[in-house]
């Protein structure tokens, strides 16, 4: 037998076992490579409060030393902060406001600080010297808020680039954040040292025995622009 038969007669043998194999293949599963797994996981979100972080505290005011004349006097505003952890997107507000009420002034006035100054017991001298109300204002040009703890989005606002009253009866708005600003904590910097001036008349009156002017804020945190 030729070499070119024994060849012929060996492909006409192959070629149906091929077939036959590739038939098999068709039908049986690939080689795996590996495993999948099909997963799932979620999260779900408890909402936090609105705060001050920290709350606002005016300073001790500068000594007003007399001239004979109407004078104002400016002091440096703390810094303070608001920790929006509600999730909700509705924005803030800050106001300040004089507060009256037992034990409580809501204009600068005559105030004992001790167990006795003289004759006057500690508290608010009853009659005592006054001064008007709206006598001291803040101004925030130059001051800003900035994030902290890694907030991020859009800042609050404050609000007194044209000096706000601080002892007013009606609360003044001096800081706010839009819908779906502010959230996270934001905390005040930069304050001038001219952000709060002190009027006072030339008639103001000195005090004995240790007394001082004082007054009685209320800062409050409402949500809202």
């Amino acid at each position: 037998m030729s070499k070119s038969k024994l060849f012929t007669g060996q492909r006409a043998r192959l070629v149906p076992a091929l077939a036959a194999a590739l038939a098999v293949s068709a039908v049986l599963p690939g080689v795996a490579l590996g495993a999948t797994a099909e997963d799932k996981t979620q999260f779900s979100v408890t909402a936090g409060s609105l705060s001050f972080s920290p709350s606002p505290a005016m300073p001790t005011l500068s000594s007003v030393t007399l001239k004979g004349e109407a004078q104002t006097t400016h002091t440096t505003m703390t810094n303070y902060g608001v920790a929006d952890a509600t999730g909700s997107g509705a924005g803030w507000n800050v106001t300040v406001a004089g507060q009256s009420g037992t034990g409580k002034s809501a204009v600068f006035a005559q105030y004992c600080p001790t167990a006795t100054c003289g004759s006057d017991s500690e508290g608010y001298v009853t009659g005592g010297a006054t001064l008007p109300a709206n006598s001291l204002t803040l101004n925030s040009t130059g001051a800003s808020f900035a994030a902290q703890n890694g907030s991020t989005g859009t800042a609050p606002e404050l609000k007194c680039s044209t000096a706000c009253n601080v002892d007013s009866a009606t609360a003044v708005k001096i800081a706010s954040a839009a819908e779906k600003a502010g959230m996270g904590t934001f905390a005040t910097t930069g304050w001038p040292g001219t952000s709060l001036a002190l009027t006072t008349p030339s008639t103001l009156k000195t005090l004995s025995n240790g007394e001082v002017y004082r007054v009685n804020l209320l800062w409050t945190l409402s949500t809202g622009p």
